[in-house]
């Protein structure tokens, strides 16, 4: 294997800005769908300690384990350029409140503004939610985008919109009918070895199904679903559960050969492709994976100091971004982390909150949720945006943080689920919502578009996710008018729609 790359300095190189207006033509029009709002990855190759051996457990990517994983991949692509660069997306699934957090409208009616204030950042004219004061602090280090919108309201419809970039053919449901961006991604890296896998993600358990969120890769095929690790990164006992090993073999790890017939998850059944006789090449790529010390101490979140990991604060969702920063360092290109139910790793759950951002009145009392969820979430991103920019990774990791919309602007009072009284909420609102973008050598310290007065849709500098992601992928060095066929054969391009966002671009 390739060993990992080292980190350039960026700074005697093309800049992340400049590759971006070479591929891409500036900004078209928005998007149809904002006008019609209708359906709203050095191998160790010798023995191996038991108590350095990072154990692995049984669960994988969708019913597949590591092996079935790498045999999929055997099917090589065109190789394309490899920029130092990657990108770390932190996905709020149900929807953030953006006049919660970024958006807000401190002048607007009392049942359209909601209790909090705005406080000011670093950055004179840009304020956010006095729930945030971190970030408020490391404001010229992001970049605001307030005037994304589309026109999905439901969430399976939200998640696939935002997830692929595309208009999904169906409103409703999460179960992909185009790729996912991070499936591509792995598309595009495929030739790419640096030990981990390019495309990774981190959900909590139950949750990590490619399509509970909309991460399918439809007719790329499965070799392009994100190598999935469940579980709490906060839990002492976190462990990677993509490959197992029997019982029998734990004690006999500085024995390779035995150890390669010791997976007890390797699924012949599974292939369906003729790959059967490399079989014992994806096996052994497995092993280095498991027996690399780089690749083992990606996941292991003590090798950090015990301050670094109180900074991102010690629940789930500090502790998966301070584990995407880890696995970008370590090489892999796309690592999403999931950040859903902030009632994890000892915080007390809240009797009128809920599991994740979807701020019903029916569902939370969205205050009283705010005040637990957007504190961790603060401290989390704000550790991170600070972590990337002192270990001078600004210029090669790109953060993005987004849901699948934002929350009506208007508050509704319903009688909760849970609680049995009135409280306040917000609906699902596609057509405004808030996202946060951060590093990729790109210009910070702005806020991008607006909405109206009362947050209800954009007023100036309208965009969709499309644009996002045409800026993404210019990050990465990825042509979106590359092709591949879909299952009928027909020629797809990998973004069909959208332009790389002007003031990102420098």
């Amino acid at each position: 294997m390739s060993p990992v790359r080292k980190c350039e300095d960026l700074s005697k190189t093309e800049t992340a800005p400049a590759r971006i207006k070479d591929r891409y033509p500036a900004p078209q029009s928005p998007s149809s769908d904002r006008r019609n709002m209708d359906h709203i990855k050095t191998t160790c190759r010798g023995p191996v300690s038991r108590r350095d051996f990072l154990r692995i457990g049984t669960l994988g990517i969708g019913g597949f384990s590591l092996v079935d994983f790498l045999r999929l991949r055997g099917v090589a692509g065109p190789a394309f350029d490899d920029p130092d660069t990657s990108v770390i997306f932190v996905w709020l699934p149900g929807g953030p409140p953006h006049m919660e957090t970024f958006d807000m409208k401190p002048d607007a009616p009392a049942d359209y503004r909601g209790i909090f204030h705005p406080i000011a950042t670093n950055v004179p004219g840009i304020d956010i939610c006095e729930l945030m004061p971190r970030l408020a602090r490391v404001a010229d280090r992001f970049t605001l985008i307030r005037s994304i919108s589309h026109g999905y309201a439901d969430h399976g419809g939200g998640h696939k919109r935002l997830m692929t970039g595309r208009k999904p053919k169906t409103p409703v449901n999460t179960v992909n009918d185009a790729p996912a961006v991070g499936s591509f991604v792995a598309k595009w890296f495929e030739n790419r070895d640096v030990g981990l896998p390019n495309y990774i993600c981190n959900a909590p358990d139950g949750r990590h199904q490619v399509d509970t969120f909309a991460m399918g890769a439809a007719w790329l095929g499965p070799s392009y679903v994100p190598f999935t690790v469940p579980g709490n990164p906060a839990d002492d006992d976190f462990e990677v559960k993509n490959l197992a090993l029997s019982k029998d073999m734990e004690d006999r790890l500085d024995d390779r050969t035995t150890l390669l017939n010791g997976f007890d998850r390797f699924r012949s059944d599974v292939d369906g492709s003729g790959l059967m006789d490399a079989s014992d090449r994806f096996r052994r790529q497995a092993l280095d994976l498991l027996t690399s010390s780089h690749n083992r101490e990606a996941f292991d979140l003590s090798q950090e100091p015990d301050d670094l990991r109180d900074r991102y604060g010690r629940h789930s969702w500090g502790q998966r971004a301070l584990l995407a920063r880890r696995l970008v360092e370590a090489g892999a290109k796309f690592v999403t982390m999931v950040m859903e139910n902030p009632y994890k790793s000892g915080i007390p759950w809240l009797k009128n909150g809920t599991y994740n951002w979807d701020s019903h009145a029916v569902n939370c009392h969205i205050f009283d949720d705010a005040k637990v969820r957007i504190p961790l979430l603060d401290r989390a991103i704000a550790a991170l945006v600070e972590d990337l920019y002192d270990r001078g990774l600004d210029r090669k990791v790109l953060l993005v943080v987004t849901g699948e919309f934002g929350r009506t602007p208007r508050i509704t009072v319903r009688k909760g689920t849970q609680t049995k009284v009135d409280q306040p909420g917000r609906d699902h609102w596609p057509q405004a919502m808030s996202v946060l973008v951060s590093g990729g050598g790109m210009p910070t310290g702005q806020a991008v578009g607006s909405t109206n007065a009362k947050g209800e849709h954009p007023h100036q500098r309208p965009l969709g996710p499309e644009d996002l992601w045409a800026t993404v992928y210019g990050h990465l060095g990825i042509n979106i008018k590359q092709t591949w066929p879909d299952h009928n054969g027909r020629p797809m391009y990998i973004l069909p729609s959208g332009s790389p966002i002007n003031e990102l671009m420098g």
